[in-house]
């Protein structure tokens, strides 16, 4: 059973008024009372409400903040050095330590807002587990494919610990733990991802069972090990950047350049 409840919120009273409860003429006064929604939806209304939030938490979820950090304090877009992935690991290999945790808060916010506002807020809209559910991955889609950046995203580690928080904080707690373990011990960014990965749904399966969140944590697992394909080959052949390590190649920041023929970035193979 899944650590937070989503009940639609209701409001029952036996006694009369507006808005209240009493039996009808020739009623047991001592039958159980029918609960009625307080709040009443038409029936096709969750289902677009859950369709809105879903695109929202996709659209959120596609700001590559990697590349809007690095833009605005002046850094080389994180797609052209290093592992040319979009992520707070990358960023790190540029040396500013700062634009890398900046990168890092603000990818976790973006799983973690939609996911808390669906949470929170969904029940007066019909909203329950299963739209928190598929909140959590759209945001997490987006990022790995942000329709503002040609679908070129990163891997997804610090949205899926956002979300992950978003949806039960003693989940999210213990998969960030089980990070900081492994990244402590080996200094292996992608390890450490890959192990957390694997961990999040057995914690979930175990702990708060199953259901649509299940699904959603085990999904998001398997697209971070799949992300990590390339990470798991320089590891298995001893070749795999440690956490700190600057990028063999990074370049010094780059001015936008405005002469003809260019003004194009050329964006290195990642991925």
């Amino acid at each position: 059973m899944s650590a937070r409840a989503y009940p639609t919120r209701m409001r029952v009273s036996e006694r009369g008024g507006s808005g209240r409860r009493t039996p009808h003429a020739g009623q047991n006064p001592r039958a159980p009372l029918q609960v009625h929604n307080s709040e009443s939806i038409p029936n096709h209304m969750p289902t677009a409400y859950a369709a809105a939030a879903t695109v929202a938490a996709y659209l959120i979820g596609s700001l590559s903040f990697a590349v809007i950090v690095s833009r605005l304090m002046g850094l080389n877009d994180p797609r052209t050095y290093g592992s040319g992935n979009p992520g707070a690991t990358n960023v790190l290999r540029s040396g500013n330590k700062a634009a890398a945790v900046l990168t890092l808060l603000l990818d976790a916010l973006k799983g973690f807002l939609p996911v808390w506002l669906v949470a929170q807020f969904g029940g007066r809209f019909g909203l329950g587990e299963g739209s928190v559910a598929l909140v959590g991955i759209a945001a997490f889609v987006g990022h790995l494919w942000p329709v503002f950046f040609r679908f070129e995203g990163g891997k997804g580690v610090a949205t899926a610990a956002g979300v992950l928080l978003g949806i039960n904080w003693m989940l999210g707690l213990a998969t960030l733990a089980t990070w900081l373990i492994v990244a402590f011990f080996f200094r292996y960014s992608s390890l450490a991802a890959l192990v957390s990965a694997v961990f999040a749904p057995f914690y979930q399966l175990l702990i708060w069972g199953g259901g649509p969140i299940a699904i959603t944590v085990t999904v998001m697992g398997l697209l971070l090990i799949w992300r990590h394909s390339a990470n798991i080959q320089k590891l298995l052949k001893g070749t795999e950047s440690k956490l700190g390590q600057k990028a063999a190649a990074a370049p010094p920041a780059a001015k936008h350049d405005t002469h003809h023929g260019h003004g194009h970035h050329r964006h290195g193979a990642k991925r």
